[in-house]
């Protein structure tokens, strides 16, 4: 298996287009740089380079590799960068944006703690269910749900949120528990006005696979929190984050509805503005908010 040290200097050569002058960046001789790519050569099998006393050419092979490998000292530094720097004091100020339901429950505990964990550090919270422009208003970190498609910014994957259908037992009691999801066409169900695919749509599984099945209701709006005071009022049945109705369900002034038949599962994201370096401090609370989140797993 050949070395990444000797993917780096090929890589390094084709940059400069001089073994000296990989060779005087390195700290070693020319035939040093010289043996070891050849020695890449040797163990894969194929000439990389046409070497003349002008120039170097990169042959078929030489190119493929290359333009496979030309980031792998960069991929590498940031994944050196993202692990080291967590024992030295962190300091500074952070600017945040949070869902108002996580920034409620969970965040602002867990941001809090941080500050009290790293006493030169100082971050401000926003509560806020828009995703803000994270350039324009100075803001250094967005915890948000859903995947964010944008090559400006980085989405850091920290947990999955389970959804779940619940209703009162008051509910229950006057209309009976629904037995397939077919069957919630004869209740009330209240909508999500948030989703993307529509209020009333609500996702089911089968046989290992995700479908859509469109519901009805008297009630919608774009606030969980909402959907779930509802709910415990007995009005009707709500889709709704397990985090939100966690401790109504232990209390049971909710019910589950369908569990083994609910598939919606939605990804909640730490996202960033794209540097090649994010500051350490920035790495630091998105993993202490990661690891506050996987402590009380059950709760997603």
């Amino acid at each position: 298996m050949p070395q990444i040290d000797d993917l780096v200097l090929f890589t390094q050569v084709i940059e400069h287009g001089s073994f000296s002058k990989v060779a005087e960046l390195n700290n070693i001789t020319k035939s040093v740089v010289s043996k070891r790519v050849s020695k890449l050569e040797s163990e894969l099998g194929v000439q990389l380079i046409y070497r003349t006393t002008r120039k170097l050419t990169l042959t078929e092979p030489g190119e493929v590799l290359y333009h496979r490998a030309k980031d792998i000292r960069q991929v590498a530094h940031s994944a050196f960068d993202a692990v080291t720097g967590y024992s030295e004091a962190l300091s500074g100020h952070i600017r945040m944006s949070v869902p108002t339901i996580s920034g409620e429950m969970l965040l602002a505990e867990a941001v809090s703690d941080f500050c009290k964990k790293h006493p030169g550090m100082t971050v401000e919270m926003s509560l806020n269910n828009e995703f803000v422009d994270l350039l324009s208003e100075n803001v250094d970190l967005v915890i948000r749900t859903g995947y964010l498609e944008d090559s400006s910014l980085i989405a850091r994957h920290i947990f999955n949120s389970r959804w779940l259908i619940c209703a009162s037992p008051d509910y229950i009691e006057k209309h009976g528990i629904p037995m397939t999801p077919k069957a919630l066409q004869h209740h009330n169900c209240f909508g999500y006005n948030k989703q993307s695919t529509g209020a009333f749509d609500w996702l089911f599984t089968r046989n290992g696979e995700i479908y859509t099945l469109k519901v009805a209701g008297n009630f919608s709006s774009d606030n969980a929190a909402a959907l779930r005071k509802a709910a415990l009022a007995g009005n009707g049945l709500a889709y709704l984050p397990t985090c939100l109705i966690y401790d109504d369900l232990q209390q049971g002034k909710l019910v589950k509805v369908l569990p083994e038949h609910t598939g919606k599962v939605v990804g909640i994201y730490a996202v960033y503005p794209y540097t090649r370096k994010p500051a350490k401090r920035i790495q630091a609370l998105i993993e202490h908010i990661r690891e506050r989140y996987l402590a009380i797993q059950e709760r997603f």
